[in-house]
């Protein structure tokens, strides 16, 4: 296969072309020149005019498009159509639609309107994929294929009757009888054991709460289920086009669809980033550092990001004047070798008509969207021999856990507070604003090279995880972790013999018991000595806690389990391993990581403000890129590190000091 990036970074959009005549076209092609576009996405959602009725195929449309194109030198990253069936499928495979838990069926009239568990789907999808392939498979324009689009955004779970066919076969192949499901699902409680595999059927709404077991089964099976439908379109294309590299467009850290399965799957991992207005950078950034970690540090792809404003969020404000340059650059600064928007030109039409898109329905390069998008064109291509390829170093992992995360959130359940993204964009937050660098990796990863691992709410906890983190420990590592973890097992069976079971050893620590508070309810943590001195918020959770071995660094400040531990630290080994047994504020986790991070020699990338944020990219000869982002109202001044360096976007020599406006960036190269 060609390397799966083309050593220059990618920009451009979802183009549409099939929404307009044809006399726009060539207008299309002049303004993607202007903008520096390379790359667009292309074929989305052209099923119905690709296939307008079964088995009738017409493809002059999409011919026209690709030669286009190619005679304008613009990539064409062709996606596979599957993602919106035609109309007459609905009426010809009723089956295929998908069902609520409530039973009710879908209908079409939107997109994505399948079951990914459909026969009909499946074989009609392939059947579709296979014509395109043959088609363009050695079509000068194509550089990308782009399986079907956000798997799971609107059928993240389906519950018809092919489901639970589906269901079953999927838990025979797993299980290998009913005896184990039923062990696995502790059917024993109310009665629920199955006799016939028929008897089993999704999670379905039911009188009361259905069993956890089938429930954390069943977001695995719907993950599995999507992904196999990506897979019937992989082995198509790869055996037709084995140079082509593949991607689909994940959805940022999406609850149905585990990243790290995918991955495996994809020559380039790329994925939509459409943050609300007021989302903190740092959340940004994490789904970016995730995307790149996903395929052990390779660059990624932002497939998706609005120019301005959205069509879907209850109220939809533009962008501000350098926001969408500072999302672009900031993809970039993580690990992104590519930025594209949704779209090229906006919709007359549409669901989608007042989406913003790089091309407005005014119709030309006179405004303010398309100038900024034009300038964020210019300075990628400025950036693209230096930036292209280069890599992400970082001393510092977050333990990111699909099934942690499917298994945590079941309701009813201690307390529907714990929110397990949010917990871990809580200590992402910590390291990020102190300009850490930060991977985010599986639990079952290989840890040796990272000096300090944060595993927050880690509530179900493998076996080989366990084993991971003591030898991580062992081996001089830092570990902190937080309250409600190590509490039950893969199968979400609690571990007996006390929490935080398997942990217990690691951490030096007995929770006697924990307790999820309300949101009148409040504590207290309370540290007496050393740099972290000081009172601190305890709210959502709280938990008698018991030293054996670890030390107390911090207690609790009322309630019954007053002057018990809140905050420990283990020796383990060369390591150490730290706990926190309740959720405090931002400021708090900012002093605790800032001390683990001095304890662990964890330097951050360069010590100017906090409030400019800074990544590095190592280039393919080893120099260091520093992208210095400045997501202020207000200008920031930042002294440097002695040394003298290079400013990427303007070729300008900087040292000692450097002035970076409001809502702007400096990108400077360090000699």
């Amino acid at each position: 296969m060609q390397h799966p990036l083309p050593g220059h970074i990618l920009y451009g959009g979802d183009y549409n072309p099939e929404q307009w005549s044809e006399d726009v076209w060539l207008e299309d092609m002049r303004l993607m020149k202007l903008a520096n576009v390379n790359m667009v996405s292309i074929n989305i959602f052209s099923w119905a005019l690709l296939e307008p009725k079964p088995e009738h195929y017409h493809f002059e449309q999409l011919d026209r498009i690709m030669d286009l194109l190619h005679e304008h030198g613009i990539a064409a990253d062709l996606a596979t159509a599957t993602a919106s069936p035609p109309t007459w499928m609905s009426r010809l495979y009723p089956s295929m639609l998908p069902m609520t838990r409530e039973g009710v069926r879908m209908s079409h009239g939107s997109r994505q309107h399948y079951c990914p568990n459909s026969p009909d789907f499946r074989r009609k999808s392939a059947a579709l994929v296979q014509r395109i392939a043959e088609r363009y498979a050695k079509h000068p324009a194509l550089k990308m294929w782009h399986l079907n689009n956000e798997y799971g955004c609107h059928t993240g779970q389906c519950y018809c009757d092919n489901c639970a066919k589906a269901f079953r076969i999927w838990l025979q192949e797993r299980y290998k009888s009913l005896e184990a499901v039923n062990t696995v699902w502790g059917t024993n409680f109310w009665s629920q054991r199955y006799y016939e595999w028929e008897d089993i059927l999704p999670p379905r709404i039911s009188p009361a709460q259905n069993n956890p077991g089938q429930t954390l089964d069943y977001w695995r099976f719907m993950n599995d289920s999507l992904l196999g439908c990506y897979r019937i379109e992989e082995d198509i294309l790869r055996a037709i086009t084995p140079n082509i590299p593949l991607t689909t467009n994940l959805m940022v850290a999406f609850k149905p669809v585990d990243v790290y399965d995918w991955a495996r799957h994809m020559d380039i991992v790329s994925f939509d980033m459409y943050p609300a207005p007021g989302t903190e950078p740092s959340w940004n950034a994490l789904h970016h550092d995730l995307m790149r970690s996903a395929k052990a540090g390779r660059p990624h792809l932002v497939m998706e990001q609005s120019p301005s404003q959205v069509n879907w969020q209850p109220q939809n404000p533009h962008k501000r004047p350098g926001q969408m340059r500072l999302h672009s650059l900031q993809g970039v600064a993580h690990g992104a070798d590519g930025i594209l928007f949704f779209q090229w030109r906006q919709s007359k039409a549409g669901a989608e008509m007042f989406h913003s898109a790089v091309v407005t329905h005014e119709g030309n390069e006179h405004n303010r969207i398309f100038r900024q998008a034009a300038q964020v064109g210019a300075e990628l291509a400025k950036l693209s021999s230096t930036v292209a390829g280069a890599s992400t170093q970082a001393e510092v992992a977050i333990l990111l856990d699909w099934e942690n995360w499917w298994a945590v959130e079941y309701l009813p359940g201690p307390s529907d507070r714990l929110h397990y993204m949010e917990i871990v964009g809580r200590y992402y937050h910590a390291f990020h604003q102190q300009n850490i660098s930060i991977d985010i990796v599986k639990p079952e990863s290989d840890l040796s090279k990272y000096k300090v691992v944060v595993a927050p709410l880690l509530y179900m906890l493998r076996p080989s995880v366990a084993d991971n983190l003591e030898n991580f420990v062992k081996q001089g590592g830092n570990l902190l972790t937080s309250f409600f973890s190590g509490i039950v097992d893969e199968n979400n069976h609690v571990a007996l013999g006390g929490y935080p079971g398997k942990l217990r050893k690691l951490l030096g620590i007995h929770v006697e018991e924990f307790d999820p508070l309300t949101p009148t309810m409040n504590n207290k943590v309370i540290i007496k000595e050393g740099t972290l001195a000081g009172t601190y918020p305890a709210e959502v959770w709280g938990e008698l806690v018991h030293t054996d071995g670890a030390q107390a660094l911090g207690t609790f400040g009322e309630d019954y389990y007053a002057n018990q531990a809140a905050l420990t630290v283990n020796k383990f080994g060369n390591g150490n391993a730290y706990y926190l047994a309740t959720q405090s504020s931002q400021e708090f986790l900012g002093k605790l990581a800032h001390e683990i991070c001095q304890q662990a020699n964890v330097q951050p990338l360069l010590s100017i403000d906090s409030d400019i944020e800074v990544t590095r990219r190592i280039t393919t000869n080893g120099e260091s890129v520093y992208f210095l982002l400045n997501h202020q109202q207000q200008a920031r001044q930042v002294t440097l590190p002695q040394g003298t360096y290079t400013s990427l976007l303007d070729g300008a020599t900087v040292k000692d000091q450097l002035t970076i406006p409001a809502m702007d960036a400096v990108i400077l190269q360090a000699h």
